[in-house]
């Protein structure tokens, strides 16, 4: 460290930086997280047992929370109305009490976090789990991390709205509030966490972070004292790393990337061609629950969350026709019944049709350990549709406990990622927020204003005006055929700035009753002045411009005050030009320069 008499202004001032703008606040954030954990731990058990308890009731007409499985039993036509009859239900619900209750539920938190301040109403909370049980328990095709996530976020926004708490903590107590909800469900705390960051955060601080981490931390404590620990299907195959074994990480990548672009593809079909029918939206689900109910007579497997089939595929217990089968089926009914509205989430539903990928393709590829091709493509087919790999990959180790298999995931569901990237503008999650016309961006850069000087923009070479100009004089001065700007610094014979002068404060002047011979001097004697200084970030410039409503801002030493330049928004402009320069200005050959395509 310099000696004290060294120290400069500069340097005392870079002293009071910080890599990051977290305060202490983030403890009284943190305290608000463990309750909302707790709160979101509780209700997604509450789902679980009424999963099961809606299952029991409607296709074996018995009260009782115990885990049934469809795949294992024989149905008969009189199971067709069984998921219509639910749907219509979801209908009712959907009509009366709240539509947000409609979808798989992460586009609705995104929607509230980015759009809605990160205020959901506590008919969601209530709602949302209540509807997807009886989706789900009718034979629905869903997976119950969607709605958690949406009542774990909807819990953490009602307490945060209860307290003097500010629209980011809001948020972070939402996304709270929604990893210990799918934390709850799973067990995977950090898959939650990557979650938050990947999709629901839209920033990287640990202001938001901690109490975060601190929510899933506590879920999954909570879930182990409950006697729920453990992973949900313990696996511990795996392969030698090979060249040959490479490949095929690669080509179930490729295979999921494509699976998810046609999914994707077809569910927005189905949303268009109910969107297309002349009946109210409330009667959708019920075309999609019949859809649903013949699926099932074609594959019981199909119905409901399958996590049976999960532990048959990772067992090698499901191979060839019987994969294919459960494969189409599943995507057939999902797609439909979630192209109507209808209430359940995506999560399960994408790993056991990549699981059903894998498993058909196993044949194909190199030797591996039974199930192996079916985790790789479950966890591929996962980070592809939700353009989540590390979310994904993640979600894979933790829920069979095999942290071997982590590069392959990791290769495959990357793979898998950069084919949907490439091949479709948005994700599943993405496609609904846009259709109600709204544009979301999921890349993080760091802003060039928080690592640009107001001296690398400035303009140094300043035309200023001084303070003995009369009022007339610098309204002939401005009307001038080769004025070139708008405003310019006034500067005393002192060299020191006392303002600006422009069209609007001239006219504030004259209709202020002002001497056409009064000096600028005497105009703005008392006035406050806003200046900016050379060694200065644009992140706190912005916040000047905004705060003191000008356009431009004089810069001026910080030593002895002097006019050292002149910088307005059309600098701020130049500094996201030369962005988008370095972003799509390549070097060609020969040291010519070419421009990327957009």
């Amino acid at each position: 460290m310099l000696p004290l008499f060294f120290m400069t202004n500069k340097h005392i001032r870079n002293r009071q930086l910080s890599d990051f703008s977290t305060d202490k606040r983030v403890l009284f954030v943190i305290g608000i997280a463990v309750p909302v954990a707790i709160a979101a731990m509780f209700a997604g058990m509450l789902l679980l047992q009424l999963i099961r308890l809606c299952t029991n009731l409607a296709y074996f007409g018995r009260f009782s929370f115990e885990e049934s499985q469809l795949g294992s039993v024989s149905l008969g036509l009189w199971s067709v109305g069984i998921p219509v009859v639910g749907s219509l239900l979801i209908g009712l619900i959907a009509r009366y009490g709240s539509e947000k209750i409609r979808g798989h539920g992460i586009p609705e938190a995104i929607e509230a976090i980015l759009l809605g301040r990160s205020r959901l109403d506590a008919k969601v909370a209530v709602l949302k789990p209540l509807s997807s049980a009886i989706a789900i328990g009718t034979g629905g095709p869903f997976g119950a991390e969607g709605p958690i996530i949406m009542t774990g976020g909807a819990i953490g926004s009602l307490i945060a709205q209860a307290l003097p708490v500010s629209d980011n903590e809001r948020k972070t107590l939402l996304v709270a509030g929604a990893a210990a909800g799918m934390t709850t469900v799973f067990g995977t705390p950090i898959a939650a966490i990557m979650l938050a960051v990947e999709l629901l955060l839209f920033e990287w601080s640990p202001r938001s972070f901690i109490p975060v981490v601190v929510a899933a931390t506590v879920a999954e404590l909570g879930r182990s004292l409950m006697g729920m620990g453990g992973p949900l299907f313990p696996f511990d195959g795996t392969m030698m790393t090979s060249l040959p074994g490479f490949a095929g990480w690669i080509a179930i990548g490729i295979a999921a990337g494509l699976l998810s672009g046609v999914l994707t593809q077809l569910v927005y079909a189905c949303e268009d061609g109910f969107q297309r029918l002349p009946i109210h939206w409330m009667w959708w689900p019920m075309i999609g629950g019949l859809v649903v109910g013949i699926g099932g007579l074609v594959d019981p497997r199909a119905l409901g969350v399958g996590y049976e089939n999960i532990s048959a595929m990772l067992d090698g217990q499901m191979l060839g026709v019987a994969a294919i089968m459960l494969l189409l089926v599943k995507a057939i009914i999902w797609s439909v019944a979630l192209g109507s509205g209808t209430s359940g989430g995506v999560l399960a539903p994408l790993l056991i049709m990549g699981g059903a990928l894998g498993a058909a393709l196993a044949g194909w590829l190199p030797d591996a350990s039974p199930g192996f091709w079916a985790l790789l493509a479950m966890a591929a087919m996962m980070g592809g549709t939700m353009r989540a790999p590390l979310t994904a990959t993640f979600f894979a180790v933790e829920l069979t406990g095999n942290v071997h298999a982590l590069l392959p995931l990791i290769v495959a569901c990357v793979t898998a990622h950069a084919m949907t990237v490439l091949l479709m503008k948005r994700s599943i999650l993405t496609e609904k927020i846009a259709r109600r016309g709204h544009h979301i961006v999921r890349e993080y850069r760091v802003d060039p204003f928080e690592l640009t000087h107001v001296r690398d923009v400035m303009t140094a070479q300043v035309v200023s005006v001084p303070a003995a100009m009369t009022l007339r004089a610098a309204v002939r001065f401005l009307t001038a055929p080769d004025t070139r700007h708008p405003s310019f610094p006034v500067v005393d014979e002192q060299g020191q700035v006392l303002g600006i002068v422009d069209p609007p404060s001239v006219l504030a002047w004259r209709r202020a009753g002002e001497h056409r011979d009064q000096t600028l001097e005497q105009l703005l004697r008392g006035k406050k002045i806003t200046l900016a200084y050379p060694d200065e970030y644009l992140a706190g410039l912005v916040d000047k411009l905004v705060h003191a409503n000008v356009a431009h801002l004089p810069v001026v030493s910080r030593t002895d005050g002097s006019l050292v330049g002149y910088i307005g928004w059309k600098d701020l402009m130049r500094v996201r030009q030369r962005l988008n320069s370095e972003t799509h200005d390549r070097t060609a050959l020969m040291g010519r320069k070419g421009r990327s395509g957009r």
